[in-house]
């Protein structure tokens, strides 16, 4: 059984363990399990609100698109994968970073335009990047991330491992000319790719429906064959499982795979977007199936954690988050002198 297989087998085995009112009850997955969506969800949403708050102060400057609200698909995402899988995504991607493993510390820090942050200050809230976890973007162009990934992921059945790459797209970028090129050059190919779709229903501040006569963006797939379905964002099991599944496929080496998840931002685009063209009764009816919420409510009504249990890791975040807005805050800026550092550089010799 190789790594990703006794992954699974080991979140979603049932057990009996979790009692409500002394009466053992079956649940499909781990306590462990349930209890590591939960933190990664709250950890990511409660670092989104720290940054909206960095920015009002002005420690926060530029673009910065926040993941409030879409938390479950980082959650379902990592606990169906392994690390050495590769992920890349657009910019909205503060909350995958830190689900790949990206330190809350850094992550802050790198918001803050530090030299302490996870690309020493040079990109910003948009451009993330972590080698050491196989997280590749953090991509502002839209689209751009596609073609990327789909090259990590050629690059992975040219060196014959078991690895995949995910990459990950929003509902505007399925619009793009590089999706169509990538999906013909993987599906000919058969790369190891899961390609996953964050539909939050807008691009920018444009719905899906007014944007294509395909409303039902799961069937982007089936032009190129590719196996696709729709996904509930919502719910990190519903993450999981669909993520399980895709991967498997993939990793018996029959190609690609596609999966629009459908999610919900409960901001605007970004920051300076107050998000007037939605209903309130829209928003409210997805506030009610808060991932986060949702979650916490199952688990403690259950009996699969005690609130003394949930308090504690509220406790554990809260102060985590403190600190890594006080370690942004404290952190020097990147020296002037650092300014060409680390970018790529190939000489002419004919220019000199």
């Amino acid at each position: 059984m190789d790594t990703a297989q006794k992954k699974t087998a080991d979140t979603t085995a049932p057990t009996t363990t979790a009692k409500k009112n002394g009466v053992a009850k079956e649940q499909k997955y781990s306590k462990e399990q349930y209890l590591d969506w939960y933190t990664l969800m709250l950890r990511i949403r409660r670092f989104e609100e720290r940054a909206l708050m960095a920015y009002g102060q002005q420690d926060v400057r530029g673009f910065c698109h926040v993941y409030i609200g879409q938390e479950a698909v980082a959650a379902g995402i990592e606990s169906a994968i392994t690390k050495e899988d590769g992920i890349v995504t657009a910019y909205r991607q503060h909350g995958t970073a830190i689900g790949r493993g990206v330190e809350p510390k850094a992550a802050m820090a790198e918001l803050y335009g530090k030299a302490t942050g996870v690309v020493k200050g040079k990109g910003g809230s948009m451009h993330f990047f972590s080698r050491e976890n196989k997280y590749f973007g953090g991509n502002g162009i839209v689209g751009a991330q596609i073609p990327i990934g789909t090259g990590i992921a050629f690059a992975e059945k040219y060196k014959k491992t078991n690895n995949l790459c995910v990459v990950m797209f929003g509902d505007g970028a399925a619009r793009q000319g590089a999706l169509w090129e990538s999906w013909n050059m993987a599906m000919t190919w058969k790369v190891p790719a899961l390609y996953i779709c964050e539909n939050n229903g807008y691009a920018m501040g444009t719905s899906v429906a007014r944007t294509s006569n395909v409303t039902d963006l799961s069937k982007l797939g089936e032009s190129f064959d590719m196996p696709s379905e729709s996904v509930d964002g919502m719910s990190p099991e519903a993450v999981h499982e669909a993520v399980s599944r895709a991967a498997e496929h993939i990793r018996s080496g029959k190609g690609p795979y596609y999966l629009e998840i459908k999610t919900y931002r409960y901001k605007g685009h970004s920051v300076s977007d107050p998000a007037r063209y939605r209903e309130k009764d829209e928003v409210k009816t997805y506030q009610d199936r808060d991932p986060v919420k949702v979650t916490e409510k199952m688990i403690v009504d259950n009996g699969i954690a005690t609130e003394a249990e949930i308090k504690e890791i509220k406790d554990s975040i809260k102060k985590e988050i403190a600190e890594a807005a006080q370690f942004a805050a404290d952190s020097p800026y990147p020296d002037g002198a650092d300014l060409y550092a680390d970018n790529y550089s190939q000489p002419y010799p004919f220019l000199t």
